[in-house]
């Protein structure tokens, strides 16, 4: 096992991304992340990581090993 990245230091590694939202979606997405103590990044990262989980217990089990998972 080389100097690879593990899962966990992969899970605390964080990436930047431009992000363009509408206002209207922006300001949507501020209400819900303030009536649940979040940032608004934090509730963006929040709902990606509740969209793939879902997605990956989704898909039917011979998917999930073809993409390596």
């Amino acid at each position: 096992m080389g100097g690879g990245k593990t899962v966990a230091d992969k899970e605390k590694t964080k990436k930047q991304v431009p992000l363009r939202l509408s206002a209207t979606l922006y300001d949507e997405l501020s209400r819900w992340a303030e009536d649940e103590f979040r940032s608004v990044n934090g509730q963006i990262e929040y709902l990606l990581t509740e969209a793939v989980r879902r997605r990956r217990k989704s898909r039917p089990k011979d998917e999930q090993d073809d993409a390596g998972e």
